[in-house]
């Protein structure tokens, strides 16, 4: 990438959450959403030093329950979101990193039941403001190997 130019994205990419142990998840890059999303259930809050963590699990495969991967991150907050549909709902929200391609940098996430959506996760536009643009024509821009 030369100076400012920016990658391109499509309207769906394969991306990982090294931190939470998910190297592989199909996310929609939703420029709609400001936070980006990850379905999970079984959200456990608990306390470490002093210090609101949270337990959930992840199915990282769409339509798929089998496979699943306990994950652990300290809460950084909790926030009331409102979904595409106008529905307001108190989610907790995480940092962790993501990794797209070669690229991988710290994000917010927010744990929410996305189990009757059509994907895992949502990469919302805050995390991926000034880093790349989307073109919602295409698919799988940004190959899970970085070779691009």
């Amino acid at each position: 990438m030369k100076g400012n130019e920016k990658l391109l994205l499509g309207w769906r990419e394969w991306l990982a959450l090294p931190e939470l142990g998910i190297h592989r998840i199909k996310a929609k890059i939703d420029t709609g959403a400001r936070t980006s999303a990850l379905h999970t259930f079984g959200v456990e809050p608990y306390e470490r030093e002093g210090v609101l963590h949270v337990r959930f699990w992840v199915h990282p495969l769409q339509r798929v329950d089998s496979v699943e991967i306990c994950c652990e991150a300290r809460v950084l907050d909790r926030r009331t979101v409102r979904d595409s549909g106008g529905h307001e709902e108190e989610r907790y929200v995480i940092r962790t990193r993501v990794q797209v391609a070669r690229a991988c940098w710290p994000i917010e996430v927010t744990l929410t039941d996305r189990d009757s959506m059509g994907f895992r996760m949502l990469l919302g536009r805050t995390a991926i403001r000034r880093r790349y643009l989307v073109d919602p024509g295409k698919s799988y821009l940004a190959d899970h190997e970085g070779t691009r």
